[in-house]
């Protein structure tokens, strides 16, 4: 099986090689600001969304309430990612333009489950021929279409260096850093990452040990690039934010025995693994 998804997926990337380059030369499009600019983008239906179907777990973990939501209120939030739409990020200062990226990432990952719902993981919806929704063209800004990895990681990742950007957006799974319960502003901004990489890297689907050998997230290993490309760099990146126990544990370690990652959706009515 894992031959055959290797096999679909080189197939699918030389028949998408020739689009590539045009793909990115619209996405480069995006990495232009207005510094001058002031800017705030209206955030209160994200805001009323999110307070209404998130809910934090005795072990800090944030579910979210697919299964509550109305036919009224998925169209509200559809109305949100819609008014997002209608901004043009260029004409925006460069922290703003970042959280309109990560709320928009964000609000259309819930409207995509919430469209398929009840999945019992966002790998149960599929791009084509591959699993999960993330190389689907969901939204349209400035004319350009644009999919979940395009803004992911040819915009938020490609413009920003900032491996923080790891712990703001969400993919809907229990293995995922937290949904935040409300959406990311500029005040603040800083702050807020920080504290999403401290929930993360101290909740054992972040790190944790197993006879006293390393395990952490597959983020780490996925995206090892962003947090320094060797096992020291991602255990020195995970010391920033670890408590001054888990320091301590990791204070004489310099690999990493095992990746683990859940894909269960991260909704009260599933079981964590």
């Amino acid at each position: 099986m894992k031959a055959l998804i290797s096999t679909l997926t080189l197939l699918l990337t030389l028949m998408t090689a020739p689009f590539a380059a045009n793909a990115q030369s619209k996405l480069s499009d995006f990495n232009s600001y207005d510094d001058a600019s002031s800017q705030i983008i209206d955030q209160s239906l994200w805001a009323d969304f999110l307070e209404k179907f998130t809910t934090v777990t005795e072990d800090n973990q944030v579910q979210f309430d697919y299964a509550a939501v109305t036919t009224e209120a998925h169209a509200l939030l559809k109305s949100y990612i819609k008014s997002l739409e209608m901004i043009d990020p260029t004409t925006l200062n460069k922290e703003e333009a970042f959280v309109y990226w990560v709320n928009m990432y964000n609000a259309v990952t819930v409207d995509e489950i919430l469209n398929k719902y009840p999945v019992s993981s966002i790998l149960k919806i599929r791009s084509g021929l591959l699993p999960g929704p993330w190389k689907k063209k969901l939204i349209t800004v400035n004319g350009t279409k644009l999919s979940l990895d395009n803004v992911e990681h040819g915009i938020l990742r490609k413009f920003w260096n900032e491996p923080r950007v790891h712990y703001a957006v969400n993919c809907a799974s229990i293995g995922c850093p937290n949904l935040s319960t409300t959406p990311f502003i500029v005040e603040g901004l800083d702050e807020k990452l920080t504290q999403a990489a401290i929930s993360y890297v101290n909740h054992p689907r972040g790190v944790t040990f197993a006879k006293n050998r390393l395990q952490v997230s597959s983020i780490y290993k996925w995206f090892k690039e962003d947090f320094g490309t060797t096992d020291e760099n991602v255990i020195a990146h995970i010391q920033q934010y670890a408590s001054p126990a888990l320091k301590e544990k990791l204070a004489n370690i310099s690999t990493i025995h095992k990746y683990k990652y859940s894909w269960k959706l991260n909704s009260p009515n599933t079981n964590s693994e």
